[in-house]
């Protein structure tokens, strides 16, 4: 059939207990006529209850999930469940061997493949593995990202203003038991074809996350996200226990946010080396200066001024320093409106 996914699997997701294996992605090369790229799976399942889905690595520069959704995998006891927890904590595996946002395989982000494509490229391949394979038995998908190389960003988690208010709501309460410092309701500049939209269309609950960036491993976004692995579980009654919100600073927990509309970006003018002004966490105001952009190769070119649209809180700063026309150097969150983010 056109439409079978060309991925095997070959862990049974309906057997109980724990069940660790390989998912197998053909990957045709020069030295491997038949060879597969191996990526990492983990279910633990046991008794009755919810379906939470657990992936990293779909950017292979964004570590935080990675680290974290694979110490989940290696200790969660089948016995202290009720529900399955399935678990990838690599899913683009070629980019996370390669550290790159893109697949060195396709040149492609596989978060803007999706639904994907049985006959497409190895990253539409992926992208279809787990649209018409894994969400259909999923009821909770919590997917860790980081800004990568491309920037850095204040600890959170994201959501999309999804249309039905009861999914809404439980899927802000499920951002405020995972306990990250924000929560940020966005619109994104290109948001149809990522795997969050996808979780959505289904009407399964969908959770991102921006746990640092700027190329490294956050110390503090890999205690959080680890923590907040369990938070789940225990907010959606696959754990006993109370999930712990308490930030790093004693404050009590999450602040919902939301970037509203495209006043919240603030993009370069040209190509350059951009100068920030502020980092993550800072309070910025409409027409303060974001950052200048310096002209390095001309000897008396003046650098120009880009500054913010609007007020709110520094969710993302631009991180490689030499940036392209068009690449946005921040994006500023304010807090989060029912009434207005309704409009």
């Amino acid at each position: 059939m056109a439409s079978e996914s060309r991925v095997r699997c070959e862990i049974d997701f309906e057997v109980s207990g724990r069940q660790a294996g390989y998912l197998r992605a053909p990957l045709s090369r020069n030295t491997s006529g038949w060879g597969v790229v191996e990526i990492p799976v983990i279910s633990v399942k046991n008794g009755s209850g919810p379906t939470i889905l657990l992936t990293g690595g779909v950017h292979g520069d964004e570590y935080e999930g990675q680290i974290a959704v694979s110490r989940l995998a290696r200790s969660l006891d089948p016995a202290k469940v009720q529900g399955r927890v399935i678990m990838i904590p690599a899913l683009n595996m070629p980019a996370v061997l390669n550290d790159t946002r893109l697949s060195p395989v396709d040149n492609r982000d596989m978060n803007r493949c999706f639904p994907g494509n049985p006959r497409g490229t190895f990253s539409e391949m992926l992208a279809h593995f787990v649209d018409t394979v894994v969400l259909p038995l999923v009821d909770v998908s919590v997917d860790l990202h980081t800004a990568g190389h491309s920037g850095d960003s204040a600890l959170s988690t994201n959501m999309h203003y999804v249309a039905d208010a009861k999914l809404r709501e439980r899927t802000m309460a499920a951002a405020a038991a995972f306990g990250a410092p924000y929560n940020v309701v966005f619109w994104g500049v290109d948001e149809g074809a990522t795997l969050t939209s996808s979780v959505e269309r289904r009407g399964i609950l969908s959770l991102g996350t921006e746990l640092g960036g700027w190329g490294r491993v956050n110390v503090e976004g890999v205690r959080i996200a680890d923590r907040a692995l369990t938070n789940i579980l225990k907010h959606f009654g696959l754990m006993d226990g109370k999930p712990d919100t308490t930030q790093r600073d004693g404050s009590p927990g999450t602040r919902h946010m939301m970037v509203r509309d495209a006043a919240g970006y603030s993009f370069a003018p040209a190509g350059g080396l951009f100068e920030p002004r502020n980092v993550v966490g800072d309070i910025c105001r409409a027409g303060d200066l974001a950052g200048y952009l310096h002209f390095i190769e001309d000897i008396d070119r003046d650098p120009l001024e880009v500054r913010y649209r609007r007020d709110g809180v520094l969710w993302m700063s631009a991180g490689p320093g030499r940036v392209q026309r068009g690449d946005a150097v921040a994006v500023l969150m304010e807090d989060y409106d029912a009434v207005r983010a309704a409009a």
